[in-house]
């Protein structure tokens, strides 16, 4: 089910400062900038910037490449897994979902047709 990792998600308490903090430690500029999100494109990998709510817990999340987020969601709660974010498409034809699996840990999938791997500069 699993194609490899594409995404991390840092929580950030000031999405504009963490952008301009991570534009300056990458050497470039976020390839999706909105307000409720920003996202880099670091060697065919994404480093997301989601800003954090006062009453959400700080976590990180590593979202796993899959062909159908709506199966792979299917599956994972299938085996026991909670749901953490629902699914959802945030634009592009790019779909998302995150659970929590038996031990607390926090799991996206990310099914997203944009993604291609490229070597690290």
């Amino acid at each position: 089910m699993f194609q490899g990792l594409r995404t991390v998600i840092y929580h950030v308490a000031d999405i504009e400062q963490a952008k301009a903090w991570y534009a300056s430690l990458l050497g470039l500029q976020p390839y999706f900038d909105e307000p409720f999100y920003v996202g880099f494109n670091v060697g065919g990998y994404e480093l997301g910037l989601h800003p954090l709510e006062a009453k959400s817990a700080a976590y990180s999340l590593t979202y796993w490449g899959v062909p159908d987020a709506e199966k792979a969601l299917a599956q994972l709660l299938e085996m026991g897994a909670a749901e953490h974010e629902p699914l959802q498409d945030v634009g592009g034809g790019i779909k998302v979902a995150a659970v929590k699996d038996p031990f607390g840990n926090v799991v996206g999938v990310i099914e997203n047709p944009h993604f291609t791997l490229e070597p690290a500069a």
